[in-house]
């Protein structure tokens, strides 16, 4: 019964909008989450802050890339593989720069 609960309160008919309220509807977003418009009993559209489309496309973005590494690595033929020392020195990288890097806190 809850998740129904959570459901109906997830949803916002498009009536609102028509009705001049978008603005509080916006602020539910904000304060709630993401909102399902409805329209005809059918949903229409959802809505999410900025902050949570950004984050939903970071997450997809790093998604591609962890597919697209799985993939080359799968193919990979690992006896051609270059050592990353080699490839630091072919850049001119020390490798305490890298082990620096790593211990610099990243959000």
């Amino acid at each position: 019964m809850i998740d129904l609960t959570n459901a109906i309160n997830k949803t916002v008919p498009i009536s609102m909008f028509n009705r001049g309220l978008g603005g509080k509807v916006f602020k539910n977003v904000k304060q709630q989450g993401a909102l399902v418009v409805m329209k005809n009993n059918v949903a229409e559209c959802v809505l999410v802050s900025p902050e949570e489309y950004v984050s939903l496309m970071d997450e997809l973005n790093d998604m591609k890339l962890q597919l697209l590494a799985m993939q080359r690595m799968a193919n990979a033929d690992l006896s051609t593989a270059i050592p990353a020392e080699e490839v630091y020195r072919n850049l001119g990288i020390d490798p305490k720069d890298i082990e620096n890097f790593e211990e610099v806190e990243l959000d």
